[in-house]
């Protein structure tokens, strides 16, 4: 009866184990849809707010309309692709939403009227609080995709994650865009 006992505590030691592994893969997994929503989140609001601010420019800025619609259009695309659903394209559409946005407010240097306009200052200190709130959910899901990562790589959870069919590949890191790593070179907007 000794050898059996012995047996069946090492057995449900191991049994608990891999539950408590199965739980903390599940949680880290459930940890990185939720920083991904939260980046949705944060996306919406400059998605919201950027239309007031295309408004207002508009009324300074009359030749500047092709940059105005490149960013209505590539707004519109964005808001219809969810980070959750498809990380890699949203990705992309952000990278170049934030580039035409740098563009923009470089733009706006060329008119003092227009930066001196209350609506437009405001708009614009909105702007970047809600960029910094994107910077800072991008960092979270970051370190949520890490933990993952880890957890799917690392004995013995990795052996759990297997079975499960848990990867981190379908949430890759987010990631500059190699045309945001280079200097802004503003002799190519005057």
């Amino acid at each position: 009866m000794g050898g059996f006992s012995l047996l069946l505590i090492i057995v449900i030691a191991l049994a608990v184990l891999a539950y408590g592994l199965y739980v903390r893969l599940i949680r880290i997994r459930n940890k990185v849809k939720e920083s991904a929503s939260d980046i949705d989140v944060q996306l919406k609001k400059r998605y919201d707010l950027i239309p007031n601010i295309l408004r207002t420019a508009a009324k300074f800025m009359e030749h500047e309309k092709s940059l105005m619609t490149e960013l209505t259009e590539l707004r519109a695309k964005a808001m219809n692709t969810t980070f959750a659903g498809s990380p890699k394209e949203k990705m992309e559409l952000e990278n170049m939403l934030n580039q035409k946005l740098g563009e923009f407010k470089i733009s706006l240097e060329n008119y003092p009227d227009l930066k001196s306009n209350q609506t437009m200052i405001t708009a614009m200190q909105s702007m970047n609080e809600v960029e910094e709130h994107i910077s800072a959910a991008r960092r979270f899901y970051n370190t949520n995709v890490t933990a993952l990562k880890n957890a799917v790589e690392i004995f013995p959870s990795s052996i759990i994650a297997k079975m499960l069919a848990i990867t981190y590949e379908e949430n890759p890191f987010f990631e500059i865009a190699e045309t945001e790593r280079k200097p802004i070179d503003t002799r190519d907007f005057f």
